[in-house]
């Protein structure tokens, strides 16, 4: 295993709308520490690895392997990605594997600002191997940004493999500037692991969100719980979808919660599945607009109806 492989971050790839993108995707101003593999524009624009967690390059596709040691406690990787070329599509391929006992953050995330007329995306597929009674806490972001009149594109692909006593927490926000987005997320959960995916959206003009999520619980004493709070204003589209199949004794919830805005459309779609006597599973679903005493109250202390309506989105994708 290599130690301490640093390349740096190039100067001369990474401009200032990028460093802007990766503000606002990885919460980076600087250089992390830790292990990091930064992608600006399809290249590589800096990696560090440590003693505990390797970055490897995939020989056979776009992407990279990034492999965490048995034991590893209270280290971060950040793998963000930005695009700032208008019309440039890519699919990147990465895969985690995170040893036994180990206990990890993972920051990742995408930003697109597009100027010009043609489309710009990215499709990143992310598979986690996530060892007996391994904890880790992944974060997502989604940005976009420019003026361009080409759509900003994300279609994030997630497959999860939780062993024995596994954890993993996801964390998952696009609340700004993403034209079109299809979010797909399966998982498989074993005896006695537990998998929770917290979702944030909101979507504006005529973009579209779709998020997809199927869950095979597999092991005796498994638990999932997905929640997702998103805001649909003007001509907007979101579809959540979510499917639940319990083949043990588990616990298994799901909860959308939705405001909508305007003219736009907002479908709930829940699937539950029992398999096993012993499987319990739940689905709660809400859809409506802000309620008209909460616009009340607050006007009443001095804000304008817009001011309300975007304090009470605010607090509610908090």
């Amino acid at each position: 295993m290599r130690h301490s492989e640093q390349s740096g971050i190039k100067e001369e790839i990474m401009d200032t709308i990028q460093q802007e993108l990766l503000s606002q995707v990885a919460g980076l101003h600087e250089v992390p520490e830790g292990a990091y593999n930064i992608r600006a524009n399809g290249e590589l624009a800096g990696r560090n690895t440590t003693a505990n967690i390797d970055i490897i390059t995939k020989e056979d596709r776009s992407g990279i392997d990034i492999r965490i040691r048995p034991g590893t406690k209270s280290e971060s990787v950040h793998i963000p990605v930005v695009l700032s070329k208008s019309g440039l599509k890519e699919s990147v391929y990465n895969d985690f594997f995170v040893g036994e006992d180990s206990d990890v953050t993972i920051v990742a995330g995408c930003g697109i600002h597009n100027s010009g007329s043609a489309a710009s995306a990215h499709s990143g597929i992310h598979r986690f191997f996530v060892e007996k009674n391994a904890k880790v806490r992944y974060v997502e972001k989604h940005y976009g940004s420019g003026d361009g009149s080409g759509e900003r594109i994300m279609n994030p692909t997630t497959e999860i493999h939780l062993a024995e006593g596994a954890v993993l927490e996801m964390e998952t926000v696009q609340i700004k500037g993403i034209d079109s987005t299809v979010r797909t997320t399966s998982a498989e959960v074993a005896q006695g692991a537990s998998l929770v995916i917290r979702e944030k959206i909101m979507t504006h003009g005529k973009q579209r969100a779709e998020t997809d999520f199927k869950v095979d619980m597999a092991g005796a004493d498994s638990s999932v719980n997905l929640i997702s709070r998103s805001v649909a204003k003007e001509h907007s589209t979101q579809i959540f979808r979510s499917r639940i199949v319990g083949n043990a004794s588990c616990h298994g919830h799901s909860e959308c919660d939705a405001i909508i805005m305007d003219e736009a459309s907002v479908s709930a779609i829940p699937e539950l599945t029992a398999n096993d006597i012993d499987a319990n599973l739940i689905h709660e679903a809400a859809i409506g607009k802000i309620a008209g005493e909460q616009l009340i109250k607050l006007m009443t202390l001095g804000l304008t109806e817009k001011e309300a309506e975007e304090q009470i989105v605010n607090g509610f994708l908090k």
